[in-house]
């Protein structure tokens, strides 16, 4: 591969923002050949908007083009799976957009493929790109935060009637989850990589928003591996939409700014727990340069990985740990009951997390 990779992008909803985001910000590392959508209109109108000559309606045309070096999947979860090994199996590097897959065995399996490929995946999880959210990672590991305490998780956001009209969302068969899955999944994420892993949650779902067959409100209690606890709550039935991480740790308190699709971003706040430690954390904190933000970010950071040969800036060992969280969040739920983690591999819901299968 040359310096300038070279991209098609599959799905135009979602994708829109890739191309808005990501490579747009990037031409001189990404060139997009190539644009899939299964809605005309659609299609012609981004494909205008980025001047994207190449357009097309079926995937299959996608996998043929070898001068395809990426394909960037930004379809409905239900065909995330096929699409992905499709990809990899025509020898290109794949991106997709999360929910990955719609179990554990899927995600093992696309572990599995992509050892025996030359192409790699990189899922998205675009919300660590911040710089708020660097500078509280580089608090942790350069060991001044101390022990972790307590940490609290809102994604308290808004979805209506429009946005369920689109035929495949609020159904699990094909968006395969709700807010746990499809807004608050991100959060979470961010959690998991400031706390470290979980060891035990118990979980409740409900629907109360919409009229639709999948969760829109879920809380949970955890107790992660290091002793220390946390909550996470999630709604999409908010007047108004944050998103909020709010951590305890032995020496410092750090919390996140409300902007609810980008997190990662400043304003963060430290506080330090001893104040004549404060002067210390600012320093600590003022050495984080800043970070391009969500796509931007991440499209910057995975283009380097590429070009060096260098493991990527998500790997599907993080899309397992965020799905192996979705599933113990699912049973817990559906069973009312705490469950363990690390899941077993025999764990029940292994093959769906979805109820009654």
């Amino acid at each position: 591969m040359g310096s300038i990779k070279t991209v098609a992008v599959v799905g135009l909803g979602i994708g829109r923002s890739h191309l808005l985001e990501g490579y747009a910000k990037h031409r001189e590392k990404f060139r997009v050949l190539a644009l899939c959508d299964l809605d005309d209109a659609r299609l012609a109108n981004v494909g205008d908007e980025f001047g994207v000559e190449r357009r097309t309606t079926s995937f299959d045309a996608v996998l043929s083009m070898q001068d395809v070096d990426i394909v960037d999947v930004c379809t409905p979860p239900m065909v995330h799976k096929p699409q992905v090994l499709a990809a990899l199996a025509a020898g290109k590097h794949v991106v997709c957009e999360k929910p990955l897959v719609g179990s554990l065995a899927d995600v093992d399996a696309v572990i599995a493929a992509e050892k025996t490929t030359r192409g790699s995946v990189m899922p998205i999880f675009q919300y660590r790109w911040g710089t708020g959210f660097r500078k509280a990672m580089h608090v942790v590991r350069a060991g001044f935060a101390g022990k972790p305490y307590a940490a609290t998780a809102e994604t308290h956001w808004k979805r209506a009637a429009d946005y369920y009209s689109v035929p495949w969302r609020g159904r699990y068969d094909t968006e395969l989850g709700g807010v746990l899955l499809t807004q608050a999944i991100h959060l979470h994420d961010m959690m998991c990589e400031l706390m470290g892993p979980i060891a035990s949650l118990s979980a409740y779902t409900a629907t109360r928003v919409n009229p639709i067959e999948v969760e829109d409100c879920a809380c949970a209690a955890l107790r992660f591996a290091s002793g220390a606890l946390g909550t996470l709550s999630a709604t999409l039935g908010g007047a108004n939409e944050i998103s909020r991480l709010r951590l305890t740790f032995e020496h410092v308190t750090m919390e996140s700014g409300l902007e609810p699709y980008a997190p990662g971003n400043d304003p963060w706040t430290f506080i330090a727990r001893d104040p004549s430690r404060q002067r210390e954390l600012d320093a600590v904190v003022a050495a984080v340069s800043p970070v391009k933000p969500r796509f931007e970010g991440q499209m910057e950071d995975y283009h380097a990985a590429l070009a060096a040969g260098a493991p990527l800036p998500v790997t599907l060992a993080d899309s397992r740990r965020s799905l192996e969280l979705i599933t113990a969040l699912y049973d817990s739920a559906e069973r009312e009951s705490v469950v363990m983690l690390p899941l077993p591999a025999d764990h029940p819901k292994a093959g769906s997390w979805r109820p009654n299968r």
